[in-house]
């Protein structure tokens, strides 16, 4: 082997060692910032543990329980692939631009099983909770948006986080008034569990 082959093996071996250093590096600032969205239930090894009566004040007051989690962050629910949709919204009757990860591509990436038993419990900060079936989610192409007309969502809206469809694309529910479209769909939502149906 040549001074060539022996340097072209060494560089080789510390880009990759640096290009694993910078994964390691981005994924664990990808769970870095505040919780948006805390999904439990049946799901995999989650990225955080029990729910603390204590510190999570909002959750115990809606009774929510766990042993563990998975939280994202603004950056995690990001780095999925993002889905755009347009539905007229009851709120003023206008359609606008929604974009987010789809709903079961989060609910995978907890390492949920979503099968046809699978069920969803989704609750929104006010206090409103809708059970969402995997059959309804995957048909229907739900979303958690993130965005609005291409801006982040902010808590005191419709956001930061939004389980949503484009109801407009389906005659069922385009043939209902506006304001009875959106019955699954919990804005700013915080936590789903992942049930057995």
């Amino acid at each position: 082997m040549n001074k060539r082959h022996v340097l072209l093996a060494a560089l080789t071996g510390a880009a990759a060692s640096l290009s694993s250093a910078v994964l390691a590096q981005s994924r664990a600032k990808s769970n870095t910032g505040p919780a948006l969205l805390t999904v439990s239930g049946l799901i995999g090894a989650g990225n955080r543990g029990p729910l603390d009566p204590a510190l999570d004040q909002l959750m115990s007051k809606q009774k929510v329980a766990f042993t563990v989690a998975h939280a994202f962050d603004f950056a995690a629910l990001g780095s999925l692939p993002s889905i755009r949709i347009k539905p007229t919204l009851e709120y003023d009757k206008k359609q606008h631009t929604l974009a987010g990860p789809l709903f079961v591509d989060v609910m995978r990436a907890t390492g949920a099983k979503i099968g046809a038993s699978t069920s969803f419990l989704v609750r929104a900060i006010d206090g409103y909770a809708v059970v969402l079936s995997a059959s309804e989610a995957t048909e229907r192409r739900f979303i958690l948006a993130t965005h609005l007309d291409g801006r982040p969502m902010g808590l005191g809206g419709l956001g930061p986080v939004w389980a949503v469809y484009e109801a407009d694309r389906f005659a069922d529910m385009a043939a209902k008034p506006v304001n009875e479209r959106f019955s699954l769909c919990p804005w700013a939502t915080y936590h789903i569990e992942v049930k057995a149906a």
